[in-house]
This record gives structure tokens, sequence and C-alpha cells, in this order.
């Protein structure tokens, strides 16, 4: 069975398997997992395990195997652990070097452009350029356990799309008081969902959903009980998306801020987990 360290050197937490569904049986395509807390050896650090693995799950199990050895060796510079793999897809941290960065840059700048009649590519080239100095801003100044960037690739080595990053998602930790006042008042900060993007030639292959489940397990990891995220209002097929993986609609901009031209309304939507005892 794979076992795959977590990246965040402040905590004992261990993933155990690459594929995993919190507290729920989701059918042949996955296994039953479950969350304890760790309590021999001297540690509370929080432990996911596998409490069976089916025949479709033992390649992303195996490649995760193999990636632990790399490290062990020396091979990669960078641990790399597998938050979730299934639909055919594995999401991890991104790996912080150059042509990784550019390449989730380029992903999420694809997905948020907006095409213009006149000089198209060099409003996109500029675009680009911005999205990816601001993830280099946030991947150089953010702790390893306040912001990550979650980044999808095909669990198997598809003629299409192989060695290729198909998904991106930022997660941070965040205290806004226009969502902390949508939380119980113990809560002081919640997960900040962010920044989903998804190849163009990719979509609607579950990407998306498997982006959200790794954010649930970062949560976990993390030990925070509530993800925020925003929607535009009239993006029927994002709510949806958003309402399926468990968030809920909790507020909405005022009327008067769609009266900005270019402005669309948005909806605050909240999602809570369970975290383990």
């Amino acid at each position: 069975m794979a076992q795959i360290l977590a990246s965040n050197p402040n905590t004992s937490h261990k993933l155990i398997c690459s594929n995993f569904a919190y507290g729920v049986t989701t059918g042949p395509r996955n296994a039953c997992y479950r969350v304890r807390r760790k309590t021999n050896g001297g540690g509370n650090g929080l432990v996911l395990q596998c409490s069976s693995i089916s025949s479709s799950e033992l390649s992303c199990a195996d490649q995760n195997v193999k990636v632990q050895i790399e490290n062990g060796s020396g091979k990669l510079k960078q641990q790399i652990e597998y938050l979730v793999c299934e639909y055919g897809w594995r999401v991890r941290r991104l790996i912080e070097n150059a042509d990784e960065i550019k390449k989730a840059a380029q992903v999420q700048a694809e997905a948020f452009h907006v095409p213009v009649a006149l000089f198209n590519d060099l409003f996109f080239q500029f675009f680009q350029a911005e999205v990816l100095s601001g993830l280099l801003y946030k991947l150089n100044n953010s702790p390893p356990n306040r912001y990550a960037c979650l980044v999808a690739e095909p669990a198997k080595n598809d003629t299409d799309s192989s060695e290729q990053l198909v998904g991106v998602i930022d997660v941070t930790v965040l205290r806004d008081q226009n969502v902390l006042q949508h939380l119980p008042a113990e809560a002081e900060e919640y997960l900040y969902i962010s920044g989903i993007a998804v190849s163009k030639t990719f979509r609607r292959r579950k990407i998306a959903t498997a982006l959200l489940k790794a954010c649930d397990m970062l949560s976990i990891l993390w030990g925070f009980e509530f993800l925020a995220l925003r929607a535009y209002e009239e993006d029927l097929g994002a709510r949806k998306l958003y309402a399926n993986a468990g968030y809920q609609v909790v507020s909405r901009d005022p009327p008067w801020s769609s009266y900005w031209i270019g402005r669309k309304r948005r909806v605050l939507m909240i999602k809570r987990t369970s975290l383990p005892k």
C-alpha cells in the first residue's frame, strides 16, 4: 500500500493510499476510506487510511510508490504526494519549478482570459504574464500551510494527455469578516477556494470535481472546518458543480454591485467539513 507523507513540515500528517472518499463508500470505482486521529508514537497527527482498494485503483497506488522511491533516492528535489486520485486524474501540490509554474499560469490564463476583438493575442500575453506574476508572488510570500496551488494531471500516461497539467486551483487561509459573519463565532479562519481552471480540451471530465475533493483533503490536513468560494450568480453550471461538492449559498453581492459596467453579481458559498475527533 502506498504511503505518501504530507508536505506541511509543521504537522505529522500521513496519507495512506492514493485515493480517498471522506467517510463514505462511493461504489466500485472508489474504495471506502476513513479518517482517524493518530494517538500512538507520541504524535497527534491525522491519518487517512483506506479500508479496501479496488483493482481500478492499483495502478494509481503503484505510481505513488514509484514516486516515493524516487524521492528516497534523491532523484526528485521536492516530495510529491497525491491528495486525490480518481476519475482518471491525480491532484497534488504544485512543484515549484519554473516549467510547472508557467504551465499552471497558462491553464489559469486560458480559462479566465476574455477575448477582445483586436490584438487578442497581445492582450492574452499580457494577461498570462500578470497571472504568472501573481502566482509567483503567492508562492514566494505565503507559508506552506497558508497557501497551496493544487494541480491535476492524468492518472495514467495517455497518449493525448501524458505529462500535462489539466487543472489548477488555489487554496488560501483567510479571515475576511464578510465571510466570517456567516460562520460560527468560534471560527477565526477558513480556507478560500479560488482560481479553479481546467484546460478547455479536458473539460466535462470530472477534473474540477477532483480538484474540489483535493481541497476537502487539504482542509482536513490543515485542520480547517470551513471552506468558502464565490461564483457568478448567473453561472448555473459552476454553481451546480459547487452544490454537488457540498457548498451552499449563504449570501449574494448587493444589487448595486451589478450596476458597474462589466461587474457580475456573485454568490458566496460555504462548505463545512467534519474534522476527526
